[in-house]
């Protein structure tokens, strides 16, 4: 990877794949608590583009809670209700689509993702995630515990297991960490803005 801009983007050439960006969805993945939601809502107005949030639209489909879904299922259902409502919404007219923190997890999802659009990681360390998690009652209500640690150690532990496979699908990583979801989207939406240029004049992004 190397850094663009202010040393908080990186994206990695051989992934950005030669087909048009607008045509594609914009995923954006990330820990819960790194501020999807939030950034893809700004993004969709500057972009012109619709939002999807992959939990609500979960939520809808089942008709239940996703705390209704663990309890009832556990997480394997959830995983496998998750992978029915991503290759739904992978066919259907480019969009930002707002990930849920572990649906880069099945190697299924991560094929779908990387056919249909370009993922950008929202990251953040463990102690800004927990922060901000704890600030967020709706988050925290939403979202039952995956292990029986303690909240700081359970992100510390799926942090360390997820980054590999973030970095994996991603093609820009962001660094969120003391920046506002106003400044996030702006610069997400400055590097799209910039490839899709690039694609047009048949150059790679400098």
């Amino acid at each position: 990877m190397r850094s663009v801009g202010r040393d908080i983007l990186e994206y990695s050439n051989d992934k950005l794949v030669e087909r048009n960006p607008l045509q594609r969805h914009l995923y954006l993945t990330g820990f819960r608590g790194t501020g999807k939601t939030s950034v893809g809502t700004i993004l969709a107005e500057k972009l012109s583009r619709p939002l999807v949030d992959l939990d609500s639209e979960i939520e809808s489909t089942a008709k239940q809670t996703i705390r209704e879904i663990f309890a009832n299922g556990g997480e394997s259902l959830f995983r496998d209700l998750e992978s029915q409502s991503l290759a739904f919404l992978a066919d259907k007219p480019a969009s930002i689509i707002s990930l849920g923190g572990g649906a880069v997890l099945r190697p299924s999802n991560r094929e779908i993702i990387a056919e249909t659009g370009l993922a950008v990681w929202l990251d953040a360390d463990a102690e800004t995630i927990a922060a901000r998690i704890d600030a967020d009652t709706t988050t925290a209500e939403r979202r039952p515990a995956l292990t029986q640690l303690s909240n700081i150690e359970e992100i510390r532990t799926l942090l360390d297991q997820r980054r590999p496979i973030y970095e994996q699908v991603a093609v820009l990583r962001l660094d969120t960490t003391n920046k506002s979801v106003t400044e996030i989207a702006e610069e997400v939406a400055d590097w799209f803005k910039d490839i899709s240029r690039a694609f047009s004049n048949n150059r790679t992004p400098r």
